[in-house]
């Protein structure tokens, strides 16, 4: 069952215009703590654009269920020929309850970046 679903579109350079006002806070506030250990990443626009963009949409699709930040999600893109995976660590173990799979889709175009995520409802037995 589909819990959610959610898309956001960023414009780059937006966020390259907040990054070089806020070169260290703006990265702080959104990467998960995995995300931000990636520092020769953290001045690329397009990376923090493209979490950006998958944290809001993955927002979208979990709210109301779940009112997580954007840090209790890490985002891992293509990597060894893996799919995009998005992965949430909720802050309370009991936030998890009744999220299932989720599922993320990222597209670039110029200065634009995409992102839509659906998230799946836990399997429960009865």
């Amino acid at each position: 069952m589909v819990l959610g679903i959610g898309v956001d579109v960023v414009h780059i350079p937006r966020i390259a215009a907040l990054l070089k006002r806020y070169p260290k806070r703006l990265p702080s506030r959104i990467l998960s703590p995995h995300e931000a250990i990636q520092s020769h990443l953290l001045a690329d626009s397009t990376f923090i654009a493209v979490r950006w963009a998958v944290k809001e949409a993955a927002y979208k699709a979990i709210y109301p269920h779940k009112t997580p930040t954007w840090k209790e999600f890490t985002y891992h893109g293509l990597n060894n020929g893996r799919k995009p995976m998005l992965v949430y660590h909720p802050l309370r173990a009991d936030d998890s309850t009744n999220i299932g799979k989720i599922h993320v889709s990222v597209s670039h175009d110029g200065e634009y970046v995409f992102a839509s995520v659906l998230v799946q409802a836990a399997h429960t037995t009865q």
